[in-house]
């Protein structure tokens, strides 16, 4: 395994190549390989294992009552799979998991996980800071989805991404990937940015954002 990838991961933030390799050289773990469009899990089911993505790229989706399935997440190496569920008393995948390439996938079962937190102090922190970051993520999705319009949805986007404090931000997602955050189609959202700018809520320009009505916006992101 080439260990220079996990440098990047937040688990062994603050860690050099040697440390990484340290901890574990003296950890059982196994490594498992996927081809593209390979079903890595299944929602629903026990998660009893740590599983960190090394290679690739795989995707997390979930289907709602209508059958329509939503994107919620491209998950690239170094990427932890489901990191908040691995303990509690319903730790089960809460979306499907994909292979979006050919991927490779770390996998330490939960009791030798545990064993690797409590002999590494600094790793411990790292993932209380994952499993917490993960909670906002899911919890900012589950405000998304709930938002009854498409102008809703992105007018809180909008201010989320501006802060209290600022008008103007860059946007760090595409319009298609805009598109699977929020679980409608691209015309849709393209549609919707349209209309916010013809009633000059904001003005755009590639990626840059300038909020020029802020409390129409947040009149829209209440709806």
């Amino acid at each position: 395994m080439d260990y220079s990838i996990l440098l990047k991961s937040p688990l062994f933030s603050g860690m050099d190549l040697e440390e990484i390799r340290s901890v574990l050289g003296s950890t059982h773990y196994r490594l498992k390989s996927y081809n593209a469009d390979d079903l890595v899990s299944q929602s629903g089911t026990p998660v009893k294992s740590f599983m960190m993505v090394i290679e690739g790229v795989v995707k997390g989706e979930m289907i709602d009552f209508t059958g329509r399935v939503i994107k919620i997440e491209d998950i690239p190496a170094p990427g932890a799979l489901a990191s908040a569920f691995i303990f509690g008393s319903k730790n089960l995948f809460p979306v499907s998991v994909t292979a979006v390439s050919d991927a490779r996938i770390m996998i330490i079962e939960k009791p030798d996980f545990l064993a690797f937190l409590r002999e590494n102090e600094r790793i411990l922190l790292n993932f209380l800071d994952i499993i917490s970051n993960r909670s906002q993520f899911l919890s900012e999705k589950i405000k998304f989805l709930n938002f009854k319009t498409i102008k809703g949805k992105l007018a809180q986007y909008i201010l989320q991404k501006a802060g209290r404090d600022s008008n103007e931000f860059v946007f760090d997602l595409t319009q298609t990937d805009l598109a699977e955050f929020f679980g409608v189609t691209r015309p849709s959202i393209a549609r919707v940015i349209a209309e916010l700018e013809e009633k000059g809520l904001v003005l755009i320009k590639g990626k840059s954002v300038k909020i020029l009505d802020k409390e129409g916006l947040s009149y829209l992101a209440a709806e």
